[in-house]
């Protein structure tokens, strides 16, 4: 795998993955999920914190998630695009937007959550997708 780079849509913030795969790749369909990209889904990858270089200034945003728990958004101030976040429930690891990655196309999903939620015409299919709920 390439080095991934996520970027805002002007540029101005950038979060790049300096080696190794992702620990996880995910689709959300909770509510806010659906509401923070304004689509039927969101799917993002997530690494170490240590593996993401960020460049940049970001404004942060806190949102309570369905599950209860926060997530820190962070976004560019400029563009008002989300270029990374972070969860209380996946501690020191880094989520990168895949719509946001340059190649958005590289990463394939390995889980589905709040399946619940999912609209009816939406199917996540790949060898391993794990379904959840």
């Amino acid at each position: 795998m390439s080095h991934p780079v996520a970027s805002c849509s002007c540029g101005q913030l950038r979060a790049i993955v300096l080696g190794g795969e992702p620990v996880r790749v995910s689709v959300c369909h909770c509510l806010a999920c659906k509401r923070r990209t304004g689509s039927a889904f969101s799917v993002q990858a997530r690494w170490p914190d240590e593996m993401v270089r960020l460049e940049g200034r970001s404004a942060v945003y806190v949102r309570i998630a369905e599950s209860g728990n926060p997530a820190d958004f962070h976004f560019c101030p400029e563009c008002g695009a989300t270029v990374f976040f972070r969860t209380i429930n996946l501690p020191g690891m880094t989520a990168l937007p895949l719509g946001a990655l340059d190649d958005p196309f590289e990463l394939t999903p390995t889980i589905s959550i709040f399946e619940e939620r999912k609209h009816c015409w939406v199917d996540i299919t790949g060898d391993g997708v794990e379904h959840i709920g």
